[in-house]
């Protein structure tokens, strides 16, 4: 069941794809896309001061691609943990949709972001992670973090 907004997207998105070379589908935070110029991608981390201050750089020839976001203090969805945004990118969404669900549960306190990232390492077909928690950030893998005005925080982790 958690991977049932992200693999959604990606349904729809694959089947526009026969109509337009460049898709972007949201589904309540999990995002399929195929795009032709960088995009930012924001991130929603409610209560957290870091709401809006924070985006994903994604380049045309990383795409199609999976972004998918899960969090234990915004919106209805069942979550075993505290994080206010687990964001996974991976090449299929449903993989990132049920990958963050899975890490967002390891974090409770801002003290589980090492052990959530290494978790989140062990998980096959991941392309990276980011996760808030209050004012706390951690992230892992080949993604470009960036300020929503798409200047550069940093590169790679």
């Amino acid at each position: 069941m958690a991977a049932i907004a992200g693999a959604n997207a990606e349904h729809v998105g694959r089947e526009l794809l026969e109509f337009s070379p460049e898709v972007i589908v949201e589904n309540g935070g999990d995002i399929f896309l195929k795009i032709l110029k960088k995009r930012v991608v924001g991130i929603y981390a409610g209560e957290s001061p870091l709401t809006g201050k924070i985006g994903l750089e994604i380049n045309p020839q990383d795409t199609p691609l999976g972004v998918c976001t899960s969090s234990g203090t915004v919106g209805h969805s069942l979550s075993f943990g505290k994080a206010d945004a687990v964001v996974v990118l991976a090449g299929s969404a449903a993989l990132a949709d049920a990958a963050a669900t899975a890490i967002g549960n390891k974090v409770k306190q801002p003290e589980d972001l090492d052990k959530a990232l290494q978790f989140a390492r062990e998980i096959g077909g991941l392309k990276g992670t980011v996760i808030i928690i209050g004012d706390k950030v951690g992230a892992w893998g080949e993604i470009k973090l960036c300020g929503t005005n798409a200047q550069a925080l940093t590169s790679q982790f």
